[in-house]
């Protein structure tokens, strides 16, 4: 099982960017289909974005498509999450995911392995 770690949230105002990084250690990323969910308080785990073994395919929601960019470096066994044009409604804890099977896998029963989160929040 891979271990993941996420970095990069932080306070943000509207319209601005962050970048966000999921370290992943114990098995290469060339494993698994990726993916970020974010969960604000009180509500469900969303499904914000996901990217294919090779990073050759990626998905997004179509509430962060345009403004979120997700990508991977398997060399450097990272997964990347770059946000721009934040809204107040991106607040939410961050977390990444990984899985074993191929997909878009928007669901997060498709993932068994997952990070702490980091949080965004951004302010209007």
């Amino acid at each position: 099982q891979v271990s993941l770690v996420e970095s990069g949230g932080g306070l943000v105002q509207a319209g601005g960017s962050l970048r966000l990084s999921c370290a992943a250690s114990g098995r290469t990323l060339r494993s698994y289909t990726m993916a970020w969910f974010r969960q604000a308080p009180g509500k469900e785990r969303q499904w914000v974005s996901s990217i294919s073994r090779s990073g050759a395919s990626t998905y997004y929601a179509d509430s962060v498509k345009g403004r979120f960019t997700i990508s991977k470096d398997n060399a450097k066994n990272t997964m990347y999450l770059e946000m721009n044009t934040l809204k107040p409604e991106d607040t939410a804890v961050y977390l990444c995911a990984a899985s074993s099977l191929s997909g878009i896998l928007d669901r997060t029963t498709s993932y068994d392995s997952w990070g702490q989160g980091t949080q965004v929040t951004v302010s209007s």
